[in-house]
């Protein structure tokens, strides 16, 4: 594998990326984890505006399906020990430069969030890293997930009126991991937390419950589904534990349970505090990203292959503190992977060959 790589920002403790369309033209977004701005890319790398210079706190962004320019973001969530006043924004863009950013709900430690179609709705699902907190370092109040069903319209939201989210799941230590999956013909959730992986699947009808299933009883910092060996069949790659430095991949055995396949080789000590996480079919191939933030800081792509019945990683970099990683691809047909190297601060854009 080619990486060809170009740095396209140093912006401070960058974190967040996330796909949007702007003016009918694909492009995405970055955002800092710290009190710093969020950029408009072109898919090619290209700054085009200054979406906001501050608050910053910026854990997830997603645009809203099927609105131009519009997407929902997290601001104000700094750390796990400063992320009280923690809230979901609506950003829209009214012009060049010119983003308008208003409340849509409030929530405490929300550290990842997304919105999931079923039926024809859109639901938006709430993962909130703790549910309060007095000192530094306090795990005394597990998170929670919760949900709403998101409106089409969503210019009525402000401070003063904000979105009310329904709890789905309470006492989930750690609450930090998740991912965008299919199930069942449909969108689901994967969130991971001290009690291990949880599938969430929206309502069937509107006004219906979540369907809540436990697929793996172990302490998950985040985890992806993804069928690699193309028996039909999703692997469940997981991180473990919470900022953990084990990278593991289970397969479902006869009985359906996910049971160890194959576990990354590199000494724990180099692989501290995995974070960066991506599965997806690049360069034709089901994938999984992966980086982490301590220890050597590299970022590598993990594949299964078929001669050698085994998984292969090769690496897309190496000593930059990969934070978030995404990928998608661009007009000329070229895998694209965008990666926020937070312990560098710096956005780099990787083609794949």
């Amino acid at each position: 594998m080619k990486v060809t790589k170009k740095v396209i920002s140093n912006l401070n403790k960058c974190y967040s990326i996330a796909p949007i369309t702007v003016e009918g033209k694909p492009c995405f977004l970055v955002a800092a984890e710290k009190k710093d701005p969020c950029y408009l890319f072109s898919e090619d790398g290209e700054m085009l505006e200054t979406v906001w210079t501050e608050p910053g706190g910026v854990m997830t962004m997603v645009q809203v399906p099927g609105v131009d320019g519009q997407f929902l973001a997290t601001h104000k969530f700094y750390s796990p020990n400063d992320s009280l006043e923690a809230k979901i924004v609506i950003v829209t863009r009214r012009g060049k430069d010119d983003w308008e950013v208003r409340t849509l709900c409030n929530a405490p430690f929300v550290h990842r969030f997304g919105i999931l179609n079923r039926g024809g709705a859109n639901y938006l699902i709430v993962c909130c890293l703790k549910t309060g907190h007095e000192y530094k370092n306090d795990w005394r109040f597990p998170g929670a997930c919760f949900s709403a069903e998101l409106p089409k319209d969503l210019s009525s939201y402000n401070d003063d009126n904000t979105l009310a989210l329904t709890p789905i799941m309470e006492g989930m230590l750690k609450n930090h991991g998740y991912s965008l999956t299919k199930h069942g013909g449909h969108d689901a959730a994967l969130v991971g937390c001290e009690e291990g992986s949880f599938l969430f699947d929206p309502p069937a009808v509107k006004g219906g419950d979540w369907e809540v299933t436990k697929i793996l009883d172990i302490p998950t910092s985040d985890s992806v589904l993804c069928d690699f060996d193309g028996d039909g069949k999703p692997e469940l790659g997981v991180i473990s534990p919470f900022h953990g430095n084990s990278l593991t991949i289970y397969h479902q055995d006869e009985h359906g349970n996910y049971v160890p396949q194959w576990k990354y080789g590199a000494p724990e000590k180099e692989t501290e505090m995995l974070h960066a996480t991506w599965a997806d079919t690049i360069l034709g191939k089901p994938s999984w990203i992966v980086g982490w933030r301590k220890g050597t800081k590299n970022t590598i792509i993990i594949t299964w292959d078929a001669e050698a019945g085994d998984y292969k990683t090769e690496f897309i970099d190496q000593n930059t503190g990969c934070a978030n990683a995404m990928h998608f691809v661009n007009s000329k047909g070229q895998d694209v992977v965008i990666g926020t190297n937070r312990e560098i601060d710096e956005a780099a854009l990787y083609i794949l060959e």
